[in-house]
Order: C-alpha cells, then sequence, then structure tokens
C-alpha cells in the first residue's frame, strides 16, 4: 500500500531531506584523492548525530557504518573501509538518516579529481537521468512512467540500467511501498497522488546491467567491472509538481 502523506508529515521529510542534502554538500569537499571511505563515513556520521538525527543505513539489516560508498564499478551498498580514493577514481556516496520519525534519502556520484571522458558523460547522464524521472512526479501519471523517462535518458545516451535495486516510497519507514523501476513501459502501475513521498535512484553502467554480490554480502559490483554511477533525490508529488526535499533550500 502507497502511503500518503499530509503536509505536516512532508514537512518533517523535507527536515530529515535537508540534513541529508547538508551533509553531502560538505563531503564534496572531503572528495581528493588519498582520503579514505572511512574518513568519509566517520565524518558523516559525526555531522548527523550532532544534528540530532541517527544514521539510517547503521545496523539496517546488519550494514555495519553510516553511509554506503561506490567506487568506480561498485553499484550500490559499498561498505566504507581503509580504501583510499585515486585520482581519475569517481564515487557515489549515499546518505539516509532519521530525524524526529521520519527518513530521508539521497545519494551522489563525485569525480576525484580529474576523470575520464567516459566518467564525467556516466556522471552527467545519471543524474540527467534522475531528473527526468523527477519530472513525471505528477499527479495524474503512472508509476512507470518515473521508470521510464529514465530508462529512456539512459539507453539514448549509451548506458544502460540496472534492474535488481529499485527506487522506493520512503516517510516514518526509510523502504516502504512502491518499489519504483528504473526501466520499463509507460503509462503502467498505480496513479500518482498528491502526499506520495518516493525516493526515485536510478543507477546506471557502461555496458551491461547485470551485477553481482561481492563475498561480503552487501558490495554490488557491475558485472562486467565497468563504471557505474548512482544519483537519487527524496521527492514528493504535490499539487504544485514535484518538491525535492534533498536538495539544499
Amino acid at each position: 500500500m502507497i502511503i500518503c502523506k499530509s503536509r505536516d508529515e512532508i514537512r518533517k521529510i523535507g527536515e530529515a531531506g535537508q540534513l541529508v542534502a547538508q551533509v553531502l554538500s560538505k563531503m564534496k569537499d572531503l572528495i581528493k584523492p588519498g582520503v579514505t571511505t572511512e574518513e568519509l563515513d566517520q565524518f558523516a556520521e559525526e555531522l548527523i548525530l550532532k544534528s540530532g538525527a541517527t544514521p539510517a543505513f547503521k545496523g539496517y539489516r546488519g550494514y555495519p557504518k553510516s553511509v554506503c560508498v561506490e567506487i568506480n564499478e561498485c553499484v550500490v551498498h559499498g561498505i566504507p573501509d581503509s580504501r583510499r580514493l585515486k585520482e581519475g577514481d569517481i564515487i557515489g556516496i549515499d546518505v539516509g538518516v532519521q530525524l524526529d520519525g521520519y527518513y530521508g534519502d539521497a545519494a551522489v556520484t563525485y569525480p576525484v579529481g580529474r576523470v575520464s571522458a567516459e566518467a564525467t558523460k556516466l556522471i552527467e547522464v545519471t543524474q540527467q537521468a534522475l531528473f527526468q524521472g523527477i519530472e513525471y512526479c505528477r499527479v495524474g501519471n503512472r508509476l512507470s512512467d518515473i521508470s521510464h523517462a529514465i530508462q529512456s535518458v539512459a539507453e539514448r545516451n549509451g548506458f544502460s540500467v540496472v534492474r535488481n535495486y529499485v527506487g522506493h516510497g520512503i516517510g516514518r519507514e526509510m523502504h516502504e511501498d512502491p518499489q519504483i523501476l528504473n526501466y520499463g513501459p509507460p503509462h503502467q502501475g498505480p496513479l500518482l497522488k498528491e502526499g506520495m513521498v518516493f525516493a526515485i535512484e536510478p543507477m546506471l553502467n557502461c555496458g551491461t546491467y547485470e551485477v553481482e554480490v561481492l563475498p561480503d554480502n552487501w558490495t554490488v559490483v557491475t558485472r562486467n567491472r565497468r563504471l557505474s554511477a548512482h544519483f537519487e533525490h527524496t521527492v514528493a508529488i504535490t499539487d504544485q509538481g514535484p518538491l525535492i526535499l534533498t536538495e539544499l533550500f
């Protein structure tokens, strides 16, 4: 069941979303060669806790850290550790927080120093796919209109869309109905209504969309070990159109 939120609930999700946006914005300044992903995780956790919130991911189904980090071929759920960033890497950072009983969730992929033309295009197109999907978060559209918009941008630019992992509803729980595919035909699924709140999160790969999970049972990588990028926003559907709750106001 898709839960429609009241304006007050959207405001509270937005407060959590603004904290997520602040964390991601401040982490951007730390993204440079030589920094470890563990250092990034510690920075984010301290900032979240100082703000009176809790990291949504830490302890979730046994996940051991506060953020997810996705370097190069990693698609989602990379665990921070002692690995140091290198010039030319790309890194996705996925941040979720719980604040006053409500969740916010967003992800950004950053370049580390100078990166290849392919990496630059992948990052740009993945972000474009996210915003194109968000454009369809409007009353009267169907859920799969979001999915189709994302897939269209990705494939038009020569990238593939990960099938195994999806966007989701969000509110009092980090993962609520519905699951939001990043691919598929348009005009299918539930009608979109005012008050629905979604985490829209395209994951695009170079080459095949196929992925596999590493032995740690968390880290998801591209099967061909080529680059992947990930962007995500928490978005409310309002009578005025989509409202991005994890974009800094």
